[in-house]
């Protein structure tokens, strides 16, 4: 069974596809950019390589929230990198959202070609929703 829940605060997708869907006790969020909810297209967060990564996880940990999930319930990641040149940039502050027990992960490079915008990130999580107490 598949579920494409709303995600507050995201704009709307740009295509044909959905910011996550979950199916079968997984999570899986379309790759994110370094935008900020409420900004406008290519308004990117930062125009260096580790301001954009920071964005990118906010984004990801912010659908995974409205799912009452956080970060460590990320399995696996792909970043997407303009410049491979940047990699280290990236893992510096992608270091910063998994200190410990990171999770599985590929780079490649990014596809897209938007003025200013460095990297995206995609994830697959497990759901196991938090409980309230």
């Amino acid at each position: 069974m598949k579920n494409t829940p709303d995600v507050r605060g995201l704009p709307p997708p740009l295509g044909p596809y959905s910011h996550c869907v979950v199916a079968n006790g997984l999570v899986f969020v379309s790759a994110q950019t370094p935008l900020p909810p409420g900004a406008a297209p290519g308004a990117w967060s930062a125009p260096d390589i580790g301001g954009q990564t920071r964005q990118c996880l906010r984004n990801v940990a912010g659908i995974l929230d409205e799912l009452g999930l956080g970060l460590d319930a990320v399995l696996r990641t792909t970043v997407y990198l303009r410049d491979p040149k940047d990699f280290k940039g990236m893992n510096d502050a992608y270091r910063e959202s998994f200190p410990a027990e990171p999770p599985a992960r590929s780079t490649a490079l990014l596809g897209v070609d938007a003025p200013g915008l460095l990297v995206a990130i995609d994830a697959i999580a497990v759901y196991e929703p938090r409980v309230d107490e």
